[in-house]
């Protein structure tokens, strides 16, 4: 049983604490970006993380808040110019780091798992996260993650709208910075750009890969809803089009294939947030793979009505439903590893200039 460093790197959501501040007030973006914590604790994990452990550690990058940023780079023996491979980019899930991605089995088939290159294998990129503020309670509240909250993720930077310039999401930057020193290797098959994430990265794949016409698919493991979920006050509708007011964000590749895997009870709650993402995205013209899981990891159809009901994932459940849900979350679903990946490699595009990575 893989789990994210145990549950005292999970997203526990059954942690007695309330949301972060900092939501000052909703805009066309959503809220406010997230607070980096800046104490000495935070700084010290930073500084010491990732560990890149049998990968290449990219970095320091600075991002435009002043901090250093990195990634942990898994790349077989045969990626080459002459047999370009697969780029596959794992974001981990929030209180975890980019080493989390051992956990999921995904650097042991670097050099194994087809997904569609010319020859077997994939390079494997696991970006780092900042340690911010979260919408989520207790011990979560703050921890390395991913800002899924302000949606500014315009593929074409810093947006003014009525006299205001909001600037793009960190994040978002950050990745685009690592996927493109990667890219500019020679050796990624750009046709074949995939996501796959954990719980809070799960969340900032699936915001990120609609943003972004260049990523081809992405398969993702228990996600809260990335625009509507838990404490946010400035939830949003994704729409395809222009946005009727701050509470639709537009994004800019609605169609993208996702899959997304999740468990009937899962932690805080958020099964039934996940069956309204999975309809939001459908109605907007949206490709979503569904697959909700029991506790032995067989495909159900349905939540699990004792570990949550509320769609937003309020997490006001049963002690047994919550530890139960804890379980389920921290750990990764191996045994689907192969339908992940097959699910990619079903899908690739042909990338035109308007949709090259950056």
């Amino acid at each position: 049983m893989k789990t994210i460093l145990g549950a005292c790197l999970a997203l526990v959501i059954i942690a007695a604490g309330s949301p972060c501040a900092g939501a000052a007030g909703c805009g066309p973006f959503g809220d406010p970006p997230a607070e980096v914590s800046r104490g000495w604790f935070a700084s010290f994990l930073t500084r010491h993380s990732p560990v890149c452990t049998d990968a290449t550690r990219l970095g320091p990058w600075k991002d435009a808040g002043g901090d250093e940023r990195y990634a942990c780079l898994y790349e077989p023996q045969s990626a080459s110019k002459e047999n370009r491979l697969p780029l596959v980019i794992f974001l981990h899930g929030s209180v975890a780091t980019a080493d989390s991605v051992k956990f999921t089995g995904l650097p042991d088939l670097v050099g194994k798992a087809d997904l569609g290159g010319k020859v077997p294998g994939f390079i494997l990129l696991a970006p780092q996260g900042r340690y911010t503020s979260h919408f989520y309670p207790g011990i979560d509240a703050h921890g390395f993650g991913w800002d899924n909250w302000y949606r500014q993720l315009s593929p074409s930077g810093n947006q003014t709208i009525d006299g205001t310039t909001y600037l793009e999401n960190i994040d978002a930057t950050m990745i685009d910075h690592f996927v493109a020193q990667v890219v500019a290797s020679g050796k990624v098959d750009t046709g074949r750009i995939y996501l796959v994430g954990w719980s809070n990265g799960a969340a900032m794949a699936m915001l990120y890969a609609l943003n972004r016409s260049w990523v081809a698919a992405v398969a993702v493991y228990s996600a809260p809803d990335p625009f509507s979920a838990f404490f946010d006050l400035c939830s949003q509708l994704p729409v395809a089009g222009e946005p009727n007011g701050p509470g639709q964000v537009h994004v800019f590749n609605p169609r993208v294939p996702i899959m997304h895997v999740r468990n009937d009870c899962d932690i805080g709650g958020i099964c039934p947030n996940g069956n309204r993402f999975a309809e939001r995205i459908r109605a907007m013209g949206g490709n979503i793979d569904d697959v909700i899981l029991d506790s032995s990891g067989t495909r159900v159809t349905s939540c699990d009505q004792g570990c949550g009901a509320d769609v937003m994932g309020d997490g006001q459940i049963a002690k047994t439903a919550e530890l139960r849900g804890l379980v389920h979350h921290v750990r990764w679903p191996s045994q689907w590893n192969d339908k992940m990946l097959d699910f990619l490699e079903q899908h690739s595009i042909a990338p035109a200039s308007s949709a090259q990575p950056p």
